[in-house]
């Protein structure tokens, strides 16, 4: 091949190396890692503050009614219709708080309200978790049926049981007594077995039947192993019902007549048709904020429980 056929070609030329990109042997400059961690910090905290705000407005729209049922209890009957309303009462009549007392069988009524309530949640929780642990843990025959079963229950609508019950506990003398609010309840509620039943789901049935084997009783198991196991999912269910059974009204205005034996909700009741005619409002605001109080206590006592409650279900599975 002769010199004048060879095709020469020009060298090329160094490609332009990135500055800190792959094979430049050089690191990242803190240019772009500092502006996308800058980046996401912004986002992260634009997204806590939109958050924040979302929460305050829905804690303002959710306390106001509260805020108002307690301004308004401390306000005279012309300061309740005055335009633009207020909100701070001017002047504070605090005498609305001692004139419940005597306007009414309000301190009766919020000892039956507490005597049903309290020995339906403390006693029902207990039966509930026990009847959620057998049909949980324990071996026995045809134990899903008679769940099933159970949970039928919760289809029947209480207005097709008024007449029944009431005839059941009229014929045994129970009428116009607490009887026909609290032994129903003693026996447990199928909201609450089903519930706990679902919780003891995630507890390992080889606890139970290594504590079997070393000789305890299912009383001990339970006792020792599954109440504190399922201590804030039961604290949870009995907030729920405890208040369902404080701020029941149906059930004792078809059982209860006589005055001393009304629960608090009858009572209040009775105030609002007694005093709204003579616009006394700050006296059933009054008993009213009141009637409140019990539910925020037990709320404010077990909210540990719940949060604990919450933490545990999201996090299963």
């Amino acid at each position: 091949m002769s010199a004048q056929n060879v095709i020469t070609t020009p060298p090329l030329e160094p490609a332009h190396e990135i500055p800190g990109g792959a094979g430049s042997g050089k690191p990242a400059g803190p240019g772009r890692a500092g502006r996308g961690s800058r980046s996401a910090k912004e986002t992260l905290r634009l997204g806590n503050i939109l958050t924040t705000l979302v929460l305050s407005v829905g804690a303002i729209v959710m306390i106001a009614p509260l805020a108002w049922t307690f301004s308004t209890s401390l306000k005279t009957k012309d300061g309740v219709f005055e335009l633009p309303p207020q909100w701070i009462p001017d002047p504070f009549v605090w005498e609305n708080y001692a004139r419940i007392w005597t306007a009414g069988p309000l301190l009766s009524g919020i000892q039956n309200s507490l005597i049903v309530a309290c020995s339906v949640t403390i006693v029902g929780s207990l039966t509930s978790a026990l009847a959620a642990f057998a049909f949980a843990k324990m071996r026995m025959p045809f134990k899903n049926v008679l769940f099933l079963g159970l949970l039928s229950g919760l289809m029947i609508p209480f207005p097709t049981l008024m007449i029944p019950q009431f005839t059941i506990f009229a014929s045994i003398g129970w009428v116009d007594t607490l009887l026909p609010l609290i032994v129903p309840g003693l026996f447990g509620n199928i909201i609450m077995i089903f519930f706990l039943r679902q919780f003891l789901n995630s507890i390992p049935d080889s606890i139970v039947e290594a504590a079997r084997i070393d000789g305890a009783s299912y009383l001990q198991i339970f006792w020792t192993l599954i109440l504190p196991a399922i201590r804030p999912a039961l604290a949870a269910q009995f907030i729920l019902w405890f208040m369902a059974m404080w701020n029941d009204y149906l059930a004792p205005i078809i059982y209860l007549n006589s005055p001393g034996t009304q629960t608090l909700q009858l009572v209040i009741a009775n105030f609002n048709a007694q005093y709204a005619i003579q616009t006394d409002y700050p006296l059933i605001m009054a008993a009213s904020f009141v009637a409140l109080l019990p539910v925020l206590i037990v709320f404010v006592v077990f909210q540990r429980q719940i949060i604990e409650s919450i933490a545990l279900s999201g996090s299963k599975g």
